[in-house]
């Protein structure tokens, strides 16, 4: 059986070099050798108040981790790192409520409170502290150290072990999208003066990684350093009056900071998000975008690039922040490089280790892919949503859904939702608005931000094509038209199924399915050479296949059907 983990592992810092405790001035480490004894001391099972199993002690460079078996306690280290100050009592305690404040925004009974290691006759014992307690009392009664308490759960249920055994599915994947849309919603806004979220802010930790990268990854490893640093610099002066407006925009946000699957576990089947980057406000307030492309890079780099791209389709179905995604590949470099520099960091920066995987992933993410504008064409029920959802995550394509931004359009959907606006939902004027604006609009924004884009909608008239088409051409693109069909009875079957279960964002119902019928204009001969023909059968997979002989034939590679 493998043996307990804590509710907080080894810490990957994010974006910082990791000082060695050699370069620490002698009293801190006389300092950090008087803590090192009462751990020691603590290993104790009568230093504990409540019934313990075998003690079991985790070192990270800024913290000791004290398993007990249903509770853990995490103690500061007394080190001064430059980008960490926890040389006195007071600062350890002001950081452990930190630690408190941040995470419960995400997980509130992972984290149970406040401890203190207080002197006894039989030696230092751990001592819960009631909730209320103030900074001043806790400081008075003058204790040895201070802890944060939490949960402690099972090294098994962390992401990245779930992940390995198949546990983690597109269910779960989009209820965690949902609680990071709900988290992004509710963070603190960074004022627009303020320090955090400058184009400068932005730039300073890459510019950080490619120095430690420089000095730390082999030889062999630097042209592709220099080439990825080459591409930050263009990509930054292209960027920075976006940085900026995102800044104005309230987009730059208390995040996480360090939202990778390692943070994370699965419990009672759901994805639980801990251990926020508390020490350091300048790498947590940050754009929300940022936030989100590192767990996207990191379940890209554990070969999930599918789920990756269903967690960030549902984020912006509830978002509605597609203008992030003019950020994207900059900040998935980015975050690649700082697990680049984390692996060096950990002493292997080897030609052939996993600073060099990174390396290669830095660069996928900011090589262009070939793209594509896909609509569809089909009637109510004939399996639209339920088929190009998980195709868009098959092509890493950006899914937009006419129901969604129907409804957003009103104040009806997303987190936050917008104003209510009057009128008629699904009234002639809105639908032209939808069709001859919206979805263009926003379709048009994704290609510009170098991703596909399938566009999920009836698109029953020729002229929301031809709107599409003109789309398309203006971007460089093929246009391919997913063409569903499906007979009466079953679009009349999954209609009613859909009523029944609820919770979907169309509102279409057998009177709206006899109205399209006479809405509906066949494809005509030059639409039917760009058709990809969907029936109830068809396989995503195929699907999938079939747009990458189109890419294939647009880019005319040679030797290709």
């Amino acid at each position: 059986m493998n043996s307990p983990g804590p509710a907080l592992g080894p810490r990957i810092v994010a974006d910082l070099i990791v000082a060695d405790l050699q370069r620490f001035p002698q009293a801190g480490r006389e300092q950090v050798r008087e803590d090192s004894a009462l751990i020691q001391a603590l290993r104790r099972p009568q230093a504990y108040g409540h019934p313990v199993e075998a003690i079991t002690v985790l070192e990270t460079h800024i913290s000791w981790v004290l398993l007990t078996g249903a509770v853990a306690y995490k103690i500061r280290k007394p080190v001064d790192l430059g980008f960490v100050n926890f040389t006195t009592l007071e600062l350890r305690l002001h950081d452990c409520r930190e630690e408190l404040r941040l995470n419960r925004r995400l997980v509130s009974d992972l984290y149970l409170g406040l401890a203190a290691v207080v002197p006894t006759e039989q030696g230092p014992s751990l001592q819960e502290l009631a909730e209320d307690t103030s900074d001043g009392e806790i400081l008075r009664t003058a204790p040895l150290e201070v802890a944060v308490r939490m949960r402690q759960f099972p090294q098994e249920a962390l992401l990245p072990a779930a992940l390995a055994r198949g546990e983690v599915g597109g269910e779960q994947i989009a209820a965690l999208a949902d609680t990071l849309a709900r988290f992004h919603a509710a963070a603190a806004v960074a004022p627009a003066t303020g320090p955090y979220g400058t184009p400068a802010a932005v730039r300073e930790p890459v510019e950080a990684n490619v120095a430690c990268l420089r000095q730390r990854a082999a030889a062999e490893l630097q042209g592709r350093i220099e080439r990825l640093a080459a591409w930050n610099r263009t990509a930054f002066a292209e960027l920075e009056p976006l940085l900026l407006r995102r800044l104005e925009q309230g987009r730059v946000r208390e995040c996480h900071g360090d939202l990778h699957l390692g943070n994370m576990l699965l419990r009672n089947g759901r994805i639980e998000v801990f251990d926020c980057l508390e020490f350091s406000p300048a790498l947590r307030w940050i754009d929300v975008i940022s936030d989100l492309a590192f767990l996207v890079m990191d379940l890209q780099q554990r070969g999930q690039p599918a789920l990756g791209a269903r967690l960030l389709n549902h984020w912006l179905d509830l978002s509605g922040d597609h203008g992030g995604l003019a950020l994207w590949r900059w900040y998935q470099s980015y975050r690649a490089l700082v697990r680049a520099k984390v692996a060096a960091l950990s002493g292997d920066g080897s030609a052939d280790g996993p600073v060099a995987a990174y390396l290669d992933l830095a660069k996928a993410s900011i090589t262009p892919a070939p793209q594509a504008l896909l609509i569809c064409h089909g009637l109510s029920g004939s399996g639209k949503s339920h088929h190009s959802a998980p195709l868009a995550a098959e092509l890493g394509a950006i899914h937009l859904r006419s129901d969604v931004e129907r409804k957003r359009m009103f104040g009806l959907w997303g987190i936050p939702a917008g104003p209510r606006r009057q009128g008629d939902l699904y009234g002639r004027q809105v639908s032209e608005e939808l069709f001859g604006q919206r979805l263009p609009e926003l379709a048009a924004q994704v290609l510009a931000a170098g991703f596909s884009v399938i566009v999920d909608a009836c698109f029953l008239r020729r002229g929301d094509r031809a709107a599409m088409a003109a789309v398309a051409g203006r971007a460089g693109v093929p246009l391919l038209i997913l063409e569903f069909s499906a007979p009466q009875a079953l679009l009349r079957e999954r209609i009613e199924q859909r009523q029944r279960r609820g919770h979907d964002p169309s509102d279409a119902d057998l009177a709206v399915l006899e109205l399209q019928r006479g809405w509906d204009e066949p494809l005509d001969a030059g639409e039917r050479q760009q058709a990809i023909p969907v029936g109830p059968a068809s396989a995503v997979e195929a699907s999938a296949a079939a747009v990458r002989r189109r890419w294939r034939l647009a880019l005319r590679e040679p030797g290709q059907p």
